[in-house]
């Protein structure tokens, strides 16, 4: 018998997709050339940000509390947790953050929520990927924070499940948006005291019933785009871990951070 070639194996078949998506991303960078996802300035490369907007990001970096994500003004050269994470330690475990939630992430986390701009969502989780990395080495799987059903008619998407799946991707792990369900519908936190916000948040997520055998003893990576009080990261922690998940770490976009 003698084989015929199908293609499979010849080199060139292979070259040819990447060279045409290589073509089309030329023929569109033509014709729509890149901004930056901020301000709409000219940039070098598509789903960036310009020199003037990545300057303009509080990056969260070391040294930070170990449990809150929290930055402190002094390294003192060992991992520290912050007095807030001590006198009212979280229901999770750690929490991350890219940047604070001012000048430029706050208008990236705005544009994403309100201005129906779920493109942001690629290069934002990126960046959340990256600084997430440890927590992400620790999980078993992402679960984005839900949005209660109404909301999500209105908003037509939600934020949080689109950065989910890209930092999902860029981790290499799965995520899974039926471990949690939204079943209240609570009023916007903005402008609510830490308190109001736990009132507000009480009843507000459940696990599902045919979602809690997937949820045993995995370690739970919950996904937001902004951290503010802790009171929605810990009200969907307690419900995760009261139906079964071993632990519950946070990763989020920008968080407010309060300077003493």
């Amino acid at each position: 018998m003698i084989a015929v070639p199908d293609g499979r194996d010849d080199p060139s078949r292979s070259r040819w997709p990447r060279s045409l998506r290589r073509f089309g991303e030329l023929l569109l960078g033509l014709l729509y050339p890149p901004t930056c996802i901020a301000c709409g300035a000219a940039t070098d490369a598509p789903h960036g940000l310009c020199a003037a907007c990545w300057s303009g990001i509080a990056f969260i970096e070391k040294p930070y509390c170990e449990r809150l994500g929290t930055p402190f003004a002094v390294d003192l050269g060992q991992p520290l947790l912050s007095p807030a994470a001590i006198a009212d330690p979280p229901v999770f475990g750690r929490a991350r953050a890219v940047a604070r939630y001012e000048g430029t992430a706050s208008a990236l986390v705005h544009r994403l929520k309100y201005g129906d701009r779920p493109e942001l969502a690629r290069a934002m989780g990126v960046m959340m990927a990256r600084s997430g990395a440890e927590l992400l080495r620790d999980a078993d799987v992402i679960v984005p924070v839900p949005l209660h059903r109404w909301r999500l008619w209105r908003r037509r998407f939600n934020q949080a499940m689109a950065l989910s799946t890209v930092i999902a991707r860029a981790g290499r792990i799965s995520c899974d948006p039926f471990l949690l369900a939204r079943v209240k519908r609570t009023r916007p936190q903005v402008g609510l005291t830490r308190v109001q916000r736990q009132d507000n948040l009480q009843g507000a997520f459940r696990v599902p019933a045919a979602a809690k055998a997937q949820l045993q003893g995995r370690r739970v990576l919950l996904v937001d785009d902004v951290l503010t009080t802790g009171a929605t990261a810990n009200a969907a922690a307690r419900v995760l871990i009261r139906a079964g998940a071993a632990s519950v770490d946070v990763l989020a976009f920008a968080r407010v951070v309060t300077d003493a």
